[in-house]
């Protein structure tokens, strides 16, 4: 079989790439309209992505065998649990924007498309410092023990309110495009003309927006909420894909587990939103897993220095990820704490 520059066949990248960009227009088909996705239809469709990502596993335990498939399925469940706590910081922002439910999945799709495309990026920088030496990976054990670090810091601060206002991104948008301060159907921009519509309406005589000279479009909360999503994202695959470089080296492998959960995340948010309240400790086996991780990288580059011939398998991998992620949901149920009203 004729071999692909990702380490396996070229059959194996294109079954790869036409199921990911299949399912993909699959799902935007079906949401394509403004409406609010029910906790039944995020849970259905959340069931098809995990069986879209099951398929494309028995497909590399096939071709590839057992070994191959376990470091995909262990890249793909640690994705997306480390994932919970983006979608979490995802609910915040959608909050203090007040995005109404309908337009939610708009925002979401801008956001996947974008984590896409970051985590190419980062994946092919991840794995390509990787060749410099073992030191590499101390670097990304530490980076991924101190994203754990403060997210237990974070955790104890649960009631601080952050200010979007005063993000990046936020303030990146404000330099090119003057602000309509309501969200007006799912436009991300305004014209002047479609502002000044606006402006006529009654409901809007004490709007007060900035007006600036031959101005041809303004920014609604919407774009400015997709800004501040993408940006938090990147900062979220600057943590994550040390976190699954550590499961494997390959980067079909990388980019496919991470792919196939994120391709999942825009039904799972829906879920995850509806069921928040009773998941009161998923991010303690968050943050458990981020110093499992780091603690495995730590491992595999000692080696290197010491050859004590200690290292986590696959398969050992594999279950410490289902295992802590399964302890999360139960002491979730057992001890529920007090559940916000």
């Amino acid at each position: 079989m004729a071999s692909a520059h990702l380490g396996f066949p070229t059959e194996t990248v294109v079954v790869f790439v036409v199921m990911a960009v299949g399912a993909m227009f699959i799902d935007l088909f079906m949401h394509r309209h403004n409406k609010p996705i029910s906790l039944k239809s995020a849970s259905l469709w959340s069931i098809f992505w995990v069986m879209t990502a099951m398929a494309f596993a028995g497909f590399l335990y096939v071709h590839h065998g057992a070994e191959v498939a376990s470091l995909f399925l262990t890249g793909y469940a640690l994705e997306e649990v480390l994932s919970v706590d983006n979608l979490f910081v995802m609910m915040a922002i959608f909050a203090w924007f007040g995005v109404p439910d309908q337009y939610r999945h708009r925002v979401l799709y801008w956001g996947v498309i974008g984590a896409i495309v970051f985590r190419g990026i980062f994946v092919a920088i991840g794995t390509s410092l990787l060749s410099l030496g073992p030191y590499v990976e101390v670097v990304f054990a530490l980076i991924v023990a101190w994203t754990a670090v403060m997210m237990l810091k974070r955790g104890e601060e649960q009631d601080a309110i952050e200010d979007y206002s005063q993000h990046l991104a936020y303030r990146a948008v404000k330099r090119f495009y003057p602000i309509w301060p309501k969200i007006t159907g799912h436009a991300f921009l305004l014209s002047q003309k479609e502002v000044d519509v606006e402006l006529a309406k009654p409901e809007n005589q004490d709007v007060m927006v900035g007006r600036v000279k031959k101005a041809k479009r303004y920014a609604t909360p919407l774009l400015l909420c997709v800004a501040v999503v993408e940006l938090s994202d990147v900062m979220f695959a600057f943590d994550s894909v040390p976190a699954i470089i550590a499961v494997s080296r390959e980067p079909l492998i990388i980019y496919s587990a991470m792919m196939f959960a994120i391709l999942g995340l825009r039904t799972l948010y829906f879920v995850l939103e509806a069921l928040k309240q009773y998941l009161v400790h998923l991010e303690k086996a968050v943050i458990a897993l981020l110093f499992f991780v780091a603690f495995k990288l730590g491992l595999n580059a000692t080696d290197h220095f010491w050859h004590h011939g200690y290292g986590i398998g696959a398969t050992a991998s594999l279950l410490v990820v289902l295992g802590v992620l399964a302890a999360g949901i139960v002491a979730s149920l057992l001890f529920p704490g007090k559940r916000e009203a």
